[in-house]
């Protein structure tokens, strides 16, 4: 380990992302990985970064919070099962012990993911208006929430059950 705190004190002066970059192009680190050292050797003992749902929408814009809230909400009304979580630095909902959904606010679009590529399938005709990435669906920042949609991913994803998923 000291031979990395060493390559890292030779960098700690740069930005984040370029500490990021260093760590996966000069020595091949997974995002994960370089993630950890960097926060490592900024003084955080652990990546975790949020704690409940609430910490993760405090950084967000207004719209972006009231986007998530709502993307939320429609889950959790329509699932009484379902566990809101924060797991990646990202809220989950579980239902019976597995992950069947995730979003993430980016800059500029909030991705929804049903934690089964095989869902995503299944629904492309019903995203059609949507950017389906291999995971991954984007909505807009200001989305007006389908709660049907929503929900009945979330149920598609519940019936997959644990192919490949983390529990």
């Amino acid at each position: 380990m000291s031979y990395w705190f060493d390559v890292m004190a030779r960098i700690k002066d740069d930005k984040y992302a370029d500490q990021m970059a260093y760590l996966q192009e000069n020595y091949g680190f997974s995002r994960a990985h370089a993630n950890a050292l960097v926060l490592y050797s900024r003084g955080n003992t652990t990546s975790k970064r949020f704690n409940t749902f609430a910490d993760y929408l405090k950084p967000l814009d207004a719209t972006k919070q009231m986007t998530m809230k709502a993307i939320f909400a429609a889950i959790t009304a329509k699932f009484p099962k379902a566990e809101l979580v924060i797991a990646w630095n990202q809220p989950m909902i579980k239902i019976d012990g597995r992950y069947v959904f995730g979003a993430s606010a980016q800059k500029a679009h909030i991705l929804i993911a049903p934690f089964n590529a095989e869902v995503i399938d299944d629904f492309r005709p019903r995203l059609a208006d949507y950017k389906v990435n291999k995971k991954t669906i984007q909505v807009p920042v200001d989305w007006k929430v389908d709660k049907k949609l929503l929900t009945d991913l979330v149920a598609a994803s519940a019936r997959a059950g644990s192919s490949g998923l983390a529990r």
